[in-house]
């Protein structure tokens, strides 16, 4: 798209609707907002707002729109495939400011919150009302939830419980003209109209900036037990997650990490938490929740008698809440810890859980042909690995040919499972190249034709998912 450039006048009007402390174009800020957690990629905008309510955001997309100025909306910047990077520069908008719970309301179980609410506070705030909401990913300690409705965010507990679009009501959101509106209603069911509100749950900020959020709570659970279940083989591990289902458990969460994995973020939280035993390949943290302990401590037994028919080793059970967090901080934190020992090409697959060996088989051997080290974990109770590559020579896989190349055999092998290229981390910058291997030219079309109808301009968070064409 050809791009305009923020001119003197363009910013005068800025500061005069935000305040010019709000209004940010030194190196350190641009360069701060110019990467996310994505690879080693680094774009620089041309400034920083920081908006601290809807009606500001919506004046400056109505100049936005009027002057076809790219517009990034941003949460905190934890994202993993690039949706929140400037690549055409233009404006950055933060939502951080944005910050507040409007109300919780414990008679019809529902939160009315902003989307610059850290994910984790948001779930603290409700906890103590003695509500639940479920959804956690893993860097639910930074992450804001506007940036969890972009990506449809799930994390460990989705296997039971679901991700976040199972927990959006409603929407108050601004489109790229500057119009403010709100997509459903405060209610469990709706057969009204087309449902914009799922519509915009998981569309990357590229069709409407989200301002207030109405989510769905259910009771918090009273008690939780945590296992760690050691095996000498990763791939019979992938097979014993699918045994479990097919069992009649179901898990809160069922997490699957490999021992490289394990090793590496064990050395950078310095913690011995987990044992580790020669000859084991990975382990599966279960965990299962509810109000009866009893019966919670009944399944856990079951589950770790089933998993001695895939040759597992000596099963670890969380004494307390103490060793409980410590093995989640583990899960919580390989991401992070992988990333910093040169895994820094991350890859989201989902495929049925019961193709998850053949997905793991498959990825390594990728690894041996194609000379690079490959580590594997994620919520194996949803089929969902990541997959974190460690190439010897390329660092970022975008603009890549080689590793573009690799990542669309890898791809093929997903679909062939059943399964689609991302699961929780969305297409963003990244992995647009690759939607062509799951969606039909007419499925992508009729993406770009939403996306049109929405931003007629072409001017919010242009480029991602797909290619727009103005």
């Amino acid at each position: 798209m050809q791009t305009m450039v923020v001119t003197q006048d363009i910013l005068s009007q800025f500061k005069h609707i935000v305040g010019e402390a709000q209004v940010l174009a030194d190196e350190e800020t641009l360069t701060e907002y110019g990467h996310d957690e994505t690879e080693k990629l680094l774009y620089i905008p041309e400034v920083v707002l920081k908006p601290g309510s809807t009606e500001e955001i919506a004046q400056i997309m109505k100049i936005c729109h009027a002057h076809r100025i790219p517009v990034t909306p941003r949460g905190a910047g934890t994202g993993l495939s690039g949706g929140a990077l400037p690549h055409l520069g233009g404006v950055v908008l933060s939502l951080e400011k944005l910050n507040k719970i409007l109300s919780i309301d414990e008679r019809n179980l529902q939160v009315i919150t902003e989307p610059g609410v850290i994910t984790e506070v948001l779930q603290d705030a409700v906890k103590e009302k003695g509500l639940f909401y479920p959804p956690d990913p893993s860097s639910k300690g930074s992450c804001l939830i506007g940036g969890n409705i972009a990506e449809n965010s799930g994390g460990p507990r989705a296997v039971k419980y679901g991700v976040v679009k199972d927990y959006v009501l409603n929407l108050e959101v601004v489109l790229p003209t500057g119009e403010i509106m709100w997509t459903g209603a405060n209610v469990l069911k709706n057969a009204t109209g087309y449902n914009l509100t799922q519509l915009v749950v998981g569309s990357e900020g590229t069709l409407c900036i989200v301002t207030k959020i109405v989510l769905k709570l259910i009771p918090h659970p009273q008690h939780d037990l945590l296992m760690l279940v050691p095996f000498a083989s990763i791939e019979k591990a992938g097979a014993a997650v699918s045994a479990i289902f097919r069992a009649g458990f179901v898990p809160s969460a069922l997490e699957l990490i490999e021992i490289n994995a394990l090793q590496i973020v064990s050395q950078m939280v310095d913690s011995s938490a987990v044992p580790v035993h020669e000859g084991i390949e990975g382990h599966l943290i279960i965990e299962v929740d509810g109000n009866n302990l009893d019966v919670l401590m009944q399944e856990m037994e079951a589950i770790a008698m089933l998993m001695t028919e895939f040759d597992a080793g000596d099963i670890l059970f969380a004494d307390d809440a103490q060793q409980k967090a410590e093995l989640w901080k583990l899960r919580r934190r390989a991401a992070e810890a992988v990333k910093l020992e040169g895994y820094t090409i991350e890859e989201d697959t989902v495929v049925p859980r019961a193709e998850l060996p053949a997905l793991i088989k498959g990825v390594k051997a990728m690894g041996d042909q194609y000379g690079f080290k490959v580590v594997c974990y994620g919520h194996a109770g949803d089929g969902n690995l990541h997959i974190r590559i460690n190439h010897p020579t390329i660092k970022n896989s975008h603009g890549n040919p080689e590793m573009t190349a690799i990542l669309k055999e890898l791809f093929v092998l997903v679909k062939g499972l059943g399964g689609t290229i991302s699961a929780e981390h969305g297409i963003g910058l990244i992995q647009k190249p690759y939607m062509e291997t799951v969606f039909s030219k007419t499925a992508i079309q009729l993406m770009r034709d939403i996306k049109k109808a929405f931003d007629p301009n072409n001017i919010l968070n242009v480029g991602k998912i797909f290619d727009s064409k103005d």
